[in-house]
């Protein structure tokens, strides 16, 4: 669900007030105004109002740039407050769209401070499932399904998941991966404190 009006533009699927709310607390961890964060971002104060009160339609472009102007990541603007296990079915997610391309990005998930990111490639079979024991303090998991089927997260409750479909826990409890189809692939990326 976008807004197209000259061209693409707009947020799908990423709730206004999520944005207002995120925009808020960032300006005031800043101490700046209103005028000072519209004009550091280039846009006008009546916009940086508008979006800030849970209305308007920005774009990648006006949400990068106020980034920019309160010194965060583009995702501390777009993403929701993060459960322990978290899930992201195939088409669901906060997606922006671009206003000068046929381009759409969809958060998964935002980085950590400090933090190391291992990426694996994983091919599965059904039959037993891969049983981990709890890796270091403060290890997150993230894994995207790219095809077949699989039961992963938590050992005490794991989540069936599909092709596109993402989830995040803690890498620190007991974990499991069992496909469910033959010839399924996933990417897995290991988040590790420093």
């Amino acid at each position: 669900m976008f807004v197209k009006t000259n061209g693409w533009t707009s947020v799908s699927n990423a709730p206004l007030d999520l944005i207002a709310a995120n925009l808020r607390r960032e300006r005031d961890r800043t101490g700046m105004s209103l005028s000072e964060v519209a004009k550091k971002a280039g846009v006008a104060k009546s916009t940086l109002s508008q979006l800030e009160s849970g209305a308007g339609n920005p774009s990648v472009e006006t949400l990068w740039a106020l980034g920019v102007a309160l010194g965060v990541p583009f995702s501390r603007l777009v993403e929701p407050a993060v459960p322990r296990v978290r899930v992201i079915r195939a088409g669901e997610g906060p997606v922006i769209h671009s206003e000068r391309a046929h381009y759409s990005a969809t958060l998964l998930a935002a980085c950590r401070p400090g933090t190391k990111h291992d990426i694996y490639w994983l091919a599965l079979e059904p039959g037993g499932a891969r049983e981990s024991l709890p890796h270091v303090p403060g290890s997150i998991e993230h894994m995207i399904v790219a095809t077949g089927r699989c039961l992963a997260g938590l050992a005490d409750d794991p989540v069936e998941l599909g092709p596109g479909d993402y989830i995040v826990y803690p890498g620190d409890l007991a974990h499991i991966c069992k496909a469910l189809e033959p010839g399924t692939t996933a990417m897995m990326v290991m988040e590790h404190t420093v």
